[in-house]
């Protein structure tokens, strides 16, 4: 727990892979949490080219500003090609989502000097700290 109260609190902009442009998806609701709560968002996400007035990424390899987190909204089979750009863009964390796990992929991450969340909910650890 320690870890992801120091990824909170240290953290100021996340790249948020598979995010939605539909309100009622865990994506766009996590997201616009995070948002609200003072954090850079970067959509990524090829199928939709804004979110909510701010321009989104196709992926992770065209931004171009510093990405200190990774937070993955897609199936697990997709995080390991998720996981090699957040690598090559030098992104700190890696986050994976309620129900997204890769085990293979986290130890990648974790080799390459990334810290790995997996399975959990970045607006739900954000609420517990902050009640």
């Amino acid at each position: 727990m320690e870890d992801i109260e120091s990824i909170l609190k240290n953290s100021k902009t996340i790249a948020v892979v598979g995010l939605s442009d539909r309100p009622e998806r865990p994506s766009y609701q996590v997201a616009s949490y995070l948002l609200e709560q003072g954090y850079r968002i970067i959509p990524v996400n090829p199928n939709i080219s804004e979110w909510r007035g701010i321009r989104v990424y196709g992926s992770l390899s065209e931004i171009k500003e510093k990405v200190d987190v990774v937070d993955i909204f897609r199936r697990s089979e997709h995080v390991p090609g998720i996981v090699d750009e957040a690598i090559k863009i030098g992104a700190k964390v890696v986050w994976m989502q309620l129900g997204v796990a890769n085990q293979e992929a986290a130890e990648k991450a974790k080799a390459a000097g990334l810290k790995v969340v997996m399975n959990r909910c970045m607006k739900i650890e954000h609420s517990k700290l902050n009640p």
